[in-house]
């Protein structure tokens, strides 16, 4: 591509080592110490509002235009009119540049990392003594982020299901393939219809800034925020309930407080329709170096069961059918505890893992 003019030559397409070489020579220049222009030519530039042609992400190789930035990258700003450069708004934002990386011609500068980017006015403005320039620029926020999954999980289509994470900036949802309908978002979360065809789906969120798939699909839940199918934990485990933000997934999740060796038992259940399913996954976490005992389907036995060694904060534990010798079906999820110690432990988002 053709770019602009620097000090009255005509260039080819312009990389950052050339860029360099330029703003080092333009320094020069302005300095003093060697004379690229008279004195009647600085004086003309310092009346003349500058020109904006394109930015360009600062990066080794040729250089490619782009109206989209992100926060922390440096950026080439290439046009005219800029040696007398005195501000620099991303979206407002009073962003500061090192006069030593700016020519008449190029400016090399990074976005604060406090740039909004919702609610914003796109826009990157320039101003010099010479006059101001606007140019549409917009600064996207960070990759999207699913941090507590969705809810809830076991949806039939149609019914509405709330995604949680951060940076929905314009979301699109899909189920698969499948697009679904935004019925509501916010920065940090999303309310969809789930389409027809949802089932055993994974769902993503797309926005201007890349993209994130959860970890689980629809239709695959033992408990997400309610027990399913006759799945739950008889209240004579004495385990409670809590609803709040500090959830694995969804908003409750339930705890017990446990004796050294002391257990904590699920019903009884059958579930013979494995054949979609690799394995299981259970979200858990207790003191950091506590250990619970994965009873499965009445397996008791300490030198075969599972021993899951928790953190203290939220870890989703992953369990294939050879792990768990290939059961014929799911009956039992049972826990004990495994220290001898003692504790608060924590339970959220059992269900089936996908092949």
């Amino acid at each position: 591509m053709s770019l602009t003019n620097i000090n009255s030559m005509t260039m080819k397409t312009l990389n950052i080592k050339q860029a360099l070489s330029y703003s080092l020579i333009a320094l020069l220049c302005i300095g003093g110490l060697v004379s690229c222009s008279s004195n009647d030519d600085v004086n003309d530039s310092s009346n003349t509002p500058p020109v904006i042609n394109t930015v360009s992400l600062a990066e080794e190789g040729d250089l490619t235009p782009t109206d989209v930035g992100y926060a922390n990258n440096m950026y080439i700003i290439q046009g005219s009119g800029f040696l007398f450069l005195e501000k620099i708004y991303f979206n407002g934002t009073d962003t500061y540049f090192n006069p030593t990386l700016v020519t008449d011609t190029a400016i090399f500068v990074t976005v604060d990392q406090n740039t909004p980017y919702e609610n914003a006015s796109n826009e990157l403005k320039l101003v010099t003594k010479g006059g101001s320039v606007t140019y549409p620029f917009v600064i996207a926020p960070p990759a999207p982020q699913i941090l507590k999954g969705f809810n809830p999980v076991n949806a039939n289509d149609g019914d509405e299901v709330t995604i949680y994470g951060n940076f929905f900036l314009d979301p699109v949802v899909t189920f698969g393939t499948i697009e679904a309908e935004v019925i509501s978002n916010t920065l940090t979360e999303i309310v969809v219809k789930a389409p027809v065809g949802s089932n055993k789906k994974y769902i993503t969120v797309t926005t201007i800034s890349g993209e994130a798939t959860t970890t689980y699909a629809v239709g695959t839940a033992l408990y997400d925020d309610v027990w399913y199918n006759g799945w739950d934990v008889e209240s004579w485990n004495n385990q409670v309930y809590v609803t709040d933000d500090k959830a694995a997934q969804g908003t409750t999740y339930f705890k017990k407080d446990m004796g050294g060796w002391d257990n904590l038992q699920g019903n009884w259940n059958w579930d013979d329709q494995l054949a979609d399913y690799s394995g299981i996954r259970l979200s858990l976490k207790g003191e950091a170096g506590s250990k619970l005992k994965l009873v499965f389907n009445g397996n008791w036995d300490d030198a075969t069961a599972p021993i899951i060694e928790l953190t203290n904060e939220w870890k989703d534990y992953y369990f294939t059918w050879e792990e768990l010798f290939n059961p014929a079906a799911v009956q039992n999820i049972s826990f004990q505890e495994f220290t001898g110690d003692g504790g608060v432990y924590y339970f959220d988002n059992f269900g089936y893992v996908l092949k």
